[in-house]
């Protein structure tokens, strides 16, 4: 990615621009300007906790649930103990957090054969992670409730995610308010047709858009290659998705002021802008992106 200038005074004008932006975006659950950072894929990157304690974020998304459709489920959290999370997840929502559990990833064994395997797949997601509770299958997270699923689809075959959708937004019968929140995170280049059929049910609440992730044309392109994202779906919130280090991602990776410059003063004026995604917790953490601490 090319800089658009290294001066240190420009690093901290454009620093104070992007923090001024997001305040004044209101970092809140369901206003524009939420901060949504992925945990769960480096153990040292600190408990689930402890990242709603930065208070910088306003949505975690647990990543990731790597194996499903086949009869076989793991949950992949690259080490951290699972035992605690459940307590975390109670704890960040009670200080306003948004809590989701992310399904795919890259490099796990999913896929969904077949409609009966996206019925099986909503099911065990209900039951497993969600409001639901049916003898014989385990939560991982004990009674904790996860606010919704985000669909990180990014192998395998295209079919029966819009299933998967339709099933898990049917659970919604069983709330008495609030529901599933239902997120898709796409790679940048439009459209995604691992997730086409899924957003075409309009069920999604938000959209994380990758501006990472190999995509050289969709990187370089920045603003217009987003706005493909938000002009196809109005209804959704649609976040920019971004890497807080070079070690993620060095071609992909935005100084703060050339993230400012190059995307968000364009996209803050459209009416379902969301804010950003931030990959990830670990890198946010060492690199300070977003997160102080």
């Amino acid at each position: 990615m090319a800089s658009l200038g290294r001066h240190p005074c420009c690093l901290l004008l454009a620093a104070a621009l992007l923090l001024s932006h997001l305040a004044a975006g209101g970092l809140t659950a369901t206003g524009p300007g939420d901060i949504a950072v992925y945990w769960g894929r480096h153990k040292d990157e600190g408990t689930l906790r402890e990242a709603c304690d930065t208070g910088a974020y306003t949505t975690v998304l647990i990543s990731f649930l790597s194996a499903f459709g086949h009869g076989t489920y793991t949950l992949d959290l690259s080490g951290h103990p699972v035992a605690g999370v459940g307590d975390d997840i109670k704890y960040c929502q009670s200080k306003g957090v948004l809590v989701l559990l992310s399904i795919g990833g890259q490099g796990g064994e999913y896929w969904l054969p077949s409609s009966q395997s996206a019925a099986d797949v909503a099911d065990y997601l209900w039951n497993a992670f969600l409001a639901g509770g049916r003898a014989g299958i385990p939560r991982p997270f004990g009674d904790a409730q996860v606010n919704g699923i985000d669909f990180f689809i990014d192998q395998g075959a295209t079919e029966h995610y819009d299933e998967l959708a339709r099933r898990l937004y049917g659970y919604n019968k069983y709330y008495r308010g609030g529901g599933i929140t239902l997120t898709a995170t796409p790679r940048c280049a439009y459209p995604d047709n691992r997730l086409a059929a899924a957003l075409a049910t309009g069920l999604f609440n938000r959209i994380h858009v990758r501006m990472f992730g190999g995509d050289l044309q969709c990187e370089w392109g920045q603003f217009d290659s987003w706005n493909k994202w938000a002009a196809a779906y109005p209804g959704s919130r649609v976040f920019v998705g971004v890497v807080a280090s070079p070690e993620a991602d060095k071609d992909a990776y935005l100084f703060q002021k050339d993230l400012y410059y190059g995307i968000l003063q364009f996209a803050e004026k459209l009416p379902n802008y969301g804010g950003l995604m931030i990959w990830d917790r670990y890198y946010d953490k060492k690199n300070h992106y977003i997160s102080s601490s």
